[in-house]
């Protein structure tokens, strides 16, 4: 089984990589500019692309049999000099790989969209730019799985953490806080979070990976699918929760920043959980092993 994963020098998709790379023939696909430093030294299958006829000629070797798609230009936010990116990174590119996958007969291809496609909890209602573009490139999806045998599914993640994370994500800039006495000004803290471990995130992906191999793959066309956590607690409450199992306060000025202009006060909620997935940690028990593993 060949897979193919893009986005592996980012925090989710390097992890999966590393725990998928013991079951499967496991390659990443990097631009030219990428920082490999982080990739897993056991993984020798990083492939860097240049153009779509490199892209192209990568899967006619190689043969994949799937492929999981990370890559992607994040922004809550966008100035006009965004755009472009934000279009070539979440949409060109993309069908860039899907044209290759129908043109060398990939069986199945697992896309990560976005709670943010869902504002107010509608059926797509986008938070930002960022979240139009992972909707569209949904969109674009479908005349390949229509014009090919190509099996589409999307996993839609919201918030996530987990040890080694270089994004600017709450609980790694708390635990940043907590360790230097720091202070940050920040919002009343009413907004409700979602947010989940990185290992029961990338077991999600290693699960529908198995649906989609020993399963009817057919009935995960065009299909989404969420990872969520059981427990969604105010932030305020999350801070409680994180001062608690740390031992350490943190110097949060509540109120102190105004709410961003279509904040997200409540996590999409309608979504159906990877199928046979489930929660493996609750939000205190991975916050303990976030912290513990911190501190190694």
């Amino acid at each position: 089984m060949n897979i193919l994963i893009t986005g592996a020098t980012g925090f989710i998709g390097n992890a999966l990589a590393t725990s998928l790379k013991s079951e499967y023939n496991t390659y990443l696909l990097v631009r030219e500019t990428s920082d490999v430093s982080r990739i897993d030294n056991n993984i020798d299958t990083v492939i860097v692309y240049q153009d779509y006829a490199h892209i192209l000629s990568i899967f006619e070797e190689y043969k994949f049999n799937g492929v999981i798609h990370f890559a992607s230009q994040v922004r809550v936010d966008h100035s006009i000099e965004h755009i472009s990116h934000l279009l070539h990174d979440n949409i060109l590119f993309g069908t860039y790989l899907l044209e290759a996958s129908k043109n060398t007969n990939v069986e199945w291809f697992i896309n990560t969209g976005t709670f943010w496609q869902h504002y107010n909890n509608q059926d797509y209602n986008p938070v930002n730019l960022y979240a139009a573009t992972k909707e569209a490139f949904e969109d674009i999806a479908k005349y390949y799985t229509q014009s090919s045998k190509l099996i589409f599914t999307t996993i839609k993640l919201n918030d996530t953490f987990g040890l080694n994370d270089s994004r600017v994500k709450i609980l790694s800039l708390w635990l940043k806080m907590s360790k230097n006495s720091e202070s940050i000004d920040m919002t009343k803290g009413e907004q409700i979070v979602d947010i989940s471990y990185i290992d029961d995130v990338v077991k999600a992906y290693a699960v529908m990976v198995k649906n989609l191999i020993e399963d009817d793959a057919i009935k995960y066309n065009n299909k989404s699918f969420v990872v969520t956590n059981k427990e969604k607690p105010t932030l305020l409450k999350l801070s409680n929760m994180f001062e608690e199992i740390s031992g350490k306060r943190l110097f949060i000025n509540w109120g102190a920043k105004k709410y961003r202009e279509r904040e997200v006060m409540k996590p999409y909620s309608l979504g159906v959980p990877v199928p046979n997935w489930e929660q493996k940690y609750t939000l205190k028990e991975s916050i303990k092993l976030f912290i513990g593993d911190s501190n190694d």
